[in-house]
């Protein structure tokens, strides 16, 4: 029954968003805090919402890593700053200790800026994460 599935909570898994080196990108990592590997590791990027009074949604990408390391980043994808009024979602699931989990990670419209930067632990850049 329903009532019977244990649900876990997504920890020590991030996303961020920093400049790229082109100033009209910016590059979005996973990264892997935790101390094993995560597997099977599948990411559905999409953007949406309103520019200029019309709805707007980007391609639909999907994206998918066998293993990513222990205490490790990956990149997934570089988006242009046209995008950064859009909503920009990154579904992720994957398996940890023969368990699946999953979380949607979203940069609501406007939040890419330097106002809401950070240090991303191993880029060593400045840049926003959500955990």
């Amino acid at each position: 029954m329903k009532k019977d599935i244990k649900v876990l909570d997504v920890e020590d898994i991030g996303i961020a968003a920093v400049p790229g080196e082109d100033p009209d990108f910016w590059d979005v990592y996973i990264l892997n805090l935790h101390e094993e590997a995560i597997k099977n590791v599948l990411i559905v990027a999409t953007g949406y919402g309103e520019i200029g009074g019309e709805q707007r949604q980007s391609a639909l990408m999907r994206y998918f890593y066998e293993e990513i390391q222990a205490l490790d980043i990956q990149k997934i994808e570089s988006i242009p700053v046209s995008l950064f009024d859009l909503t920009n979602e990154y579904w992720v699931s994957f398996s940890l200790n023969n368990y699946l989990f999953d979380k949607r990670y979203i940069f609501v419209a406007g939040v890419l800026h330097p106002l809401n930067f950070i240090r991303i632990p191993f880029i060593e850049k400045k840049g926003v994460l959500i955990r």
